[in-house]
């Protein structure tokens, strides 16, 4: 199983650029996050034209998450349980062929201090809960998405210009930890000890162009998931293509059971 995880930074805006990578990489999952549109305005014939099937949680002009998939998702659950007044499209989770797979955008949560960076560690705090949720049916489950979390230093290119950001501030590192030391595998770094390694480039500055950029975008693996990793990979070419996302996909290979 291949699953595909990307920020597409509005679906409708990227469509031709997003559907040329499917057909070339052709994914048998793909998670998006920041779709930028409420659910009855995604594109959704142009992905079921390629045979994907979609679920989409939207939200007019922000967030808003996607999973597509080559078969039916079963089950499928719209929020991240925990508070339910939380009404930002941030999260959509389903059984695949026997995976329970989900698409997550979790909060930037700058500035800080402030309300923005507070919703951020309870937003993690309903993860990791989650997470502790997937465990205890013992399935192989992967959390993809964009995290908006730099896990280490080596994940970005200036750690000393990032120290007051949200992405790396220790309250965030710790709690992304946390959800590690759950049990569960972060499939990068467990295939790969690299350094510049980035997933995400901002369009000021001319961060593509030098290569100045932040590693934010993560697959966490259950144990049983983790047992399957094959491959998980960055594939850079499309943050080069025109009127591209500032983020790239990352790709995961899961053997069969």
């Amino acid at each position: 199983m291949k699953i595909a995880t990307w920020n597409v930074n509005s679906a409708k805006a990227r469509l031709p650029l997003i559907t040329d990578w499917l057909r070339a990489a052709s994914p048998d999952v793909v998670l998006f996050q920041e779709i930028k549109c409420e659910t009855a305005a995604f594109p959704r014939a142009a992905f079921e034209e390629l045979g994907y099937h979609v679920e989409v949680v939207g939200q007019k002009a922000y967030n808003g998450v996607a999973l597509l998939s080559k078969i039916p998702a079963e089950d499928v659950l719209p929020r991240l349980p925990g508070e339910p007044e939380d009404e930002q499209a941030r999260y959509v989770e389903a059984t695949v062929a026997g995976v329970r797979i989900a698409s997550l955008y979790l909060p930037n949560g700058n500035p800080v201090p402030g309300e923005k960076f507070a919703y951020k560690l309870r937003w993690m705090d309903r993860l990791n809960a989650r997470a502790r949720e997937l465990l205890a049916d013992e399935i192989p489950f992967v959390l993809g998405g964009d995290y908006n979390v730099i896990p280490e230093p080596r994940d970005v290119f200036s750690p000393a210009a990032f120290a007051g950001d949200a992405l790396f501030q220790p309250e965030t590192r710790a709690k992304f930890r946390a959800l590690i030391n759950l049990g569960l595998t972060e499939a990068y770094r467990a295939l790969h000890d690299d350094d510049r390694a980035y997933t995400f480039w901002d369009y000021q500055a001319g961060c593509w162009p030098r290569d100045q950029g932040l590693r934010i975008d993560h697959f966490l693996l259950s144990p049983q998931a983790a047992d399957r990793l094959a491959g998980c990979t960055i594939d850079r070419r499309p943050r080069g293509g025109e009127k591209a996302s500032d983020h790239t996909p990352v790709v995961l290979e899961l053997r069969d059971a």
